[in-house]
């Protein structure tokens, strides 16, 4: 990066900017990983198109070193009027800045992750940029690694770029991108760029309320008959009929399928009981379950009554299968007792110092019971019935009581306190707090996806500004706990007149969320925005051959697809007519040379598109014939401006053949590479304008820090992604 000196007078001056700006830019880069650089002559060069006819090409771009390899990229008919830079940075699509970038702006000239080129003349020229070529070429190399200053190419769509620099921050005219893919990537396959949501973002919407089973306290979704069991107390309101009990409905529609109201108290005599907390399943249809103050009673849909046990002792305040089938666990304030369903009689009994509530691991043979008044947490040993661990429940103690579950998948304890959830692996270290807005009231788990959904609800104190009556879905991944899906708003979910519970449908394709205070349980179904997992490649036919385009997505609902033309180099898109199915084919027109095509999906979620792809059209030989035909033959869409989003995509690459371009898919091999958008002014951009040395090193801020859009890889499976 050296040229003609700069234009500050006098040597003293042009020094001190000199080591000022060596002294930013040692701080700025010193975050850059360090790899051997390896010759990248043996790739394959790749090359993109800008929406101003700029040609960018990189020497390699699939199967790069994660530690660090240099590149070789070229650059021509660029505009002489506006400074670029060139760099690997996250790629966020469409229109977008491409932004964070490794290593920021190399303001030494010798870190060498990012080039900066000028016009010549400039007044950067020199020791921190390099004029512009002849035809607006140029001819650079930069090292690019797959993780480092806050970018990692495992985890976002990466692209080596071109794009304005700081002065003209605004400007997506020099925005050209071709993606790149390090050892055991395939490069393009980000699952599309999400236009109004992120591809693959996963969310939930009532879909049914249920208003069948009185005032709903607990749930269970049976392994083996489907059925919804609703463990009910009576609702105040509909003071005609009594509806405490056992409920047992349809999950579909929430029709009544059984309600059995009847269970034996302390004389044996059957009475009218609420269903306080469910147990668990029994082998095919049923479940066991504590009725108030100390019945354990177990029935199943069609029952008359429940059969049942009477309990000596205070009030049960938890419940859970037993070690054998014919056993259950029982919590009776501190004591922890397991006894036969049948008789009642207890076989093994354990008091600890406090506690109301417990959690069950029969996989790791451990059980943990919480104390929230002292603060304190028990591992109980179900082997040999003692206590093995005792653990502090951070924020001391008088913590409003939530739930405690275990993950059955890896044994973590995930206990709610107040607004947090606290998250202890199997050996009782605590390993996350989850916050939330509201309170954690119970938990659920998916073992298929490997989610934790938690419901919250509303304190319902309004006169609490912190209080709005709605309570809250939220989902977090049990390995990484990260957020999982949108947030739900649960309007009217609040803990005034009872704790919600929740039960999850295998997958989590359907969550049911209970709301005491309502009377109702809401069916929830997950949606997934459009994710690609087959999108078009570059394709080169000669004229009057047969084309085929192929691309493909899954979400929930379904998407729908529609093909869209460019014939300005991206700039501007047009439906092509009738072209609402996966594949597109067409006959090739030299008119339709350099064309570019994308696969526009949607549903009720969101909007996806394929990265763009070119069209080269090579006159035919021999016996071949064909005319010019004009872009709106075969339904190819016309030279005019049509309606759509304008700037370019992430294109070209890959080996798509010469007549049909199946695309890359999740672990296929074409690749895709990238061109540019039009002008306008996009967030995450450089952070200064004008000539001076300040504004660039706000510039290299700006390269490292910017950049909002997470494009995760089409890997992930449409019931796993963010």
């Amino acid at each position: 990066m050296t040229s003609t000196p700069g234009t500050a007078p006098g040597g003293q001056s042009r020094l001190r900017r000199r080591a000022g700006t060596a002294a930013v830019a040692a701080l700025l880069l010193a975050g850059i990983p360090v790899g051997a650089a390896v010759s990248a002559d043996a790739g394959t060069p790749k090359t993109a198109t800008g929406p101003q006819g700029q040609k960018l090409t990189v020497s390699a771009n699939t199967g790069l070193d994660p530690a660090g390899q240099k590149v070789r990229v070229q650059g021509e008919g660029y505009g002489l009027t506006t400074g670029i830079y060139v760099a690997l940075c996250k790629d966020n699509g469409d229109n977008r800045v491409p932004s964070p970038c490794l290593g920021g702006a190399d303001m030494s000239g010798g870190s060498k992750t990012s080039q900066w080129i000028v016009p010549p003349g400039d007044p950067y020229e020199g020791d921190l940029a390099q004029a512009f070529g002849p035809g607006g070429t140029f001819d650079v190399e930069i090292e690019i690694a797959q993780k480092g200053d806050g970018l990692d190419c495992a985890e976002v769509a990466c692209s080596v770029v071109t794009r304005a620099d700081h002065r003209a921050a605004g400007d997506r005219t020099q925005d050209v991108r071709i993606p790149v893919a390090f050892a055991g990537q395939d490069p393009g396959d980000g699952g599309g760029e999400g236009v109004d949501v992120p591809a693959g973002t996963i969310s939930y919407k009532s879909a049914a309320e249920f208003t069948t089973a009185g005032k709903p306290l607990d749930l269970l979704l049976h392994p083996d008959s489907k059925k919804l069991y609703v463990g009910a107390d009576n609702l105040p309101d509909t003071a005609d009929v009594d509806e405490r009990g056992l409920h047992v409905l349809n999950p579909e529609t929430g029709t009544s399928d059984s309600w059995i109201s009847q269970a034996p108290g302390s004389t044996g005599a059957l009475r009218a009981s609420a269903a306080a907390r469910i147990a668990g399943p029994l082998p095919g249809d049923g479940v066991v379950y504590n009725y108030p103050l100390r019945g354990v009673g177990s029935a199943k849909s069609g029952d008359e009554a429940a059969s049942g046990v009477w309990l000596a002792g205070p009030t049960i305040t938890d419940i859970a299968p037993g070690t054998t089938p014919d056993t259950v666990l029982v919590a009776q304030g501190a004591t922890l007792s397991e006894i036969e369903r049948a008789t009642g009689t207890a076989t093994r009994t354990l008091t600890l110092p406090g506690g109301t509530q417990f959690a069950a691991d029969p996989e790791r043979g451990a059980l943990w019971y919480t104390d929230f008044a002292a603060g304190k947490m028990h591992r109980v040993d179900l082997t040999s019935f003692t206590v093995s661990g005792s653990f502090d429940l951070p924020g001391g103690p008088g913590g409003m009581a939530g739930f405690t579950e275990t993950d059955p998948a890896t044994g973590a304890v995930w206990v709610g306190v107040d607004r947090s959830v606290l998250v202890f692996d199997a050996a009782g270290t605590l390993v996350k707090t989850l916050v939330g807005k509201d309170l954690a009231r119970d938990a659920a788990f998916d073992t298929a996806s490997g989610r934790a959904y938690v419901v919250r609800q509303d304190g319902g104190d309004l006169s609490d500004p912190a209080n709005d009556n709605n309570g809250t879905l939220t989902v977090y991944g049990t390995e990484d706990f990260a957020v999982a899906a949108k947030d739900l708003s649960l309007p009217g979910n609040h803990s005034q007149a009872g704790a919600a519970s929740l039960a999850v449908e295998p997958g989590g394709t359907t969550v049911f969320v209970t709301s005491p205070a309502e009377g109702k349980i809401t069916k929830l179904v997950r949606q997934v925005s459009p994710l690609v997992t087959r999108a078009p490649a570059d394709l080169t036919a000669k004229e009057g051959e047969e084309v085929a385009l192929t691309a493909e997505a899954e979400g929930a609902p379904e998407p729908t697809v529609r093909w869209q033309v460019s014939t300005d180099g991206a700039q501007t898109w047009k439906d092509v007519e009738g072209a609402t199915e996966s594949a597109l084919t067409f006959t090739a027109r030299t008119a339709q040379d350099g064309y570019r095509y994308r696969a526009e999906f949607r549903n009720d979620v969101g909007t996806t598109r394929t990265a763009a792809v070119t069209l080269t059209v090579t006159a035919a030989t021999g016996g071949d014939t064909g005319g010019d035909v004009g872009g709106d033959t075969d339904g190819n869409g016309d030279a005019s401006n049509g309606a759509g989003s304008t700037g370019g995509d992430g294109a070209t690459g890959g080996d798509g053949g010469t007549q049909t371009s199946g695309g890359s898919t999740n672990g296929g091999s074409d690749s895709t590479g990238g061109t540019g958008t039009a002008a306008t002014s996009g967030g995450g951009s450089l952070a200064a304008t004008g000539a001076t040395v300040m504004s660039v090193t706000l510039a290299a801020a700006g390269l490292v820090g910017a950049g909002v859009l997470v494009h995760r890889r089409a890997r992930r499976r449409t019931e796993g992604a963010l």
